[in-house]
């Protein structure tokens, strides 16, 4: 799908989707509970489909599911695979999340994607090996085959990388655990997702000790049918941060279904919009954010590496030169993003540089009209179409429909806020 955006304003009252972070870790959740657990305001995204498909995949079984009010009621005695296989199609939060509790299971079950998740190195799960897990046909990327008794014992990770699989450990491990056991993480990276990770794990009533985001202690299990759990899926602000850096260079935009004291990692983009002078205004779920004289800023994000597009075209709208730390965080993600936003920036003609970790980028006082090829990247399929608010000209972006595996309503959204948009 190519879509062309054209430049001009965006103003309007747009409700940000549901996490697809915390959907799905909930739907993590709700797979080893034994019981029944209710999710509101769960995600439409592919990704999130995907874990829905998972954890059925997995024994878990869909009592009732409502698309009018994102209501999702889910019945699970614990894992029972249905298979040997499951997919995990291009979530790489789902492979790093879901691997971790399908190796609790004993038999032997194979764990397979589709698309560009094929090609991101996955060489850390080689430490199942260390767990006791038998492993075949794995050469560092998915597909994985497993089998035998997941040993849930002390272990030391690197989380330089990432810390998803470290989420999937935490979940794996206070389910299976039968003594006092400690994971310890050199390097941890995104450390705010781990925050959403424990918070998820306690609605669920797993206790884990985190001292200092290098020492995670867990509890045994105790395996026994509970009350019902019910859980509220807050709004994403890696979503919502796109359409808030569009009122900020080209509008007004007021975004509901946001918490402003959320953990969520990408929550930060309100910081860095109010260092840049951006003009925001807060309510208990909302937030106000008008067009205004933006200046240069500096960011770290090291623990927020999705926000680098959209703050790569905040920063081009900026007057000065704005410096983004992270780089070394954008290599495997559905695009080699250091390319992918270093490619977008120069169709834009986009003065910038690159070195080491620190992306620098000096603003403009308009972008060029041109052709994005979005490398079937979400998040510069949005970050592109935000960018062409400020163009010389109409923006056209390739492969567009990767919207959809975070924010199936982006275009729609979109041009609800008055944004003029062919699709082709």
């Amino acid at each position: 799908m190519q879509v062309t955006v054209y430049p001009g304003k965006a103003e309007g009252i747009i409700k940000a989707p549901s996490s697809k972070s915390i959907t799905q870790r909930a739907y993590a959740g709700a797979l080893l509970h034994h019981g029944t657990t209710i999710i509101k305001n769960a995600g439409q995204s592919n990704d999130e489909l995907t874990a829905l498909n998972i954890i059925q995949q997995l024994g878990a079984s869909i009592l009732s599911e409502s698309t009018n009010t994102n209501q999702v009621v889910i019945h699970s005695n614990g894992l029972n695979p249905t298979g040997k296989i499951i997919s995990c199609n291009e979530s790489g939060l789902s492979a790093r999340l879901f691997t971790p509790i399908a190796a609790i299971f004993k038999g032997q079950i194979t764990v397979d994607g589709n698309g560009s998740l094929l090609s991101r190195p996955l060489r850390e799960f080689e430490l199942f090996k260390k767990l006791g897990k038998q492993l075949s046909y794995f050469n560092g990327f998915l597909p994985i085959t497993m089998e035998g008794e997941l040993g849930v014992k002390d272990i030391t990770i690197d989380g330089s990388n990432t810390s998803q699989l470290l989420s999937g450990l935490l979940f794996a491990y206070c389910y299976s655990a039968t003594v006092p056991t400690t994971i310890k993480v050199k390097n941890l990276a995104s450390k705010p997702y781990i925050d959403l990770t424990i918070d998820m794990l306690e609605q669920f009533g797993r206790k884990v000790s985190n001292i200092g985001y290098h020492t995670f202690s867990i509890t045994p299990a105790i395996f026994v049918n509970k009350d019902t759990v019910e859980i509220n899926v807050e709004g994403d602000w890696s979503s919502a941060a796109f359409f808030l850096v569009a009122g900020a260079i080209s509008g007004a935009i007021t975004i509901t279904n946001l918490t402003p004291t959320s953990k969520q990692a990408d929550r930060a983009i309100l910081d860095v919009l109010k260092s840049a002078g951006a003009i925001i205004a807060q309510t208990e779920n909302s937030i106000n954010i008008l067009q205004g004289k933006l200046t240069a800023f500096d960011f770290d994000a090291t623990d927020a590496p999705d926000l680098f597009p959209i703050l790569s075209i905040l920063a081009a709208c900026c007057d000065g030169e704005s410096t983004i730390k992270g780089v070394q965080r954008l290599f495997h993600k559905e695009s080699n993003r250091a390319e992918s936003i270093a490619e977008m920036l120069e169709s834009f003609d986009i003065p910038y540089s690159m070195e080491n970790d620190i992306l620098c980028i000096t603003g403009v006082e308009c972008l060029r009209g041109t052709v994005i090829d979005s490398y079937n990247d979400h998040r510069i399929v949005m970050a592109a179409s935000i960018g062409a608010l400020q163009a010389s000209g109409p923006v056209d972006i390739m492969n567009a429909a990767a919207v959809n595996k975070s924010y199936p309503n982006f275009f729609k959204d979109l041009a609800f806020c008055g944004v003029k948009i062919e699709i082709k």
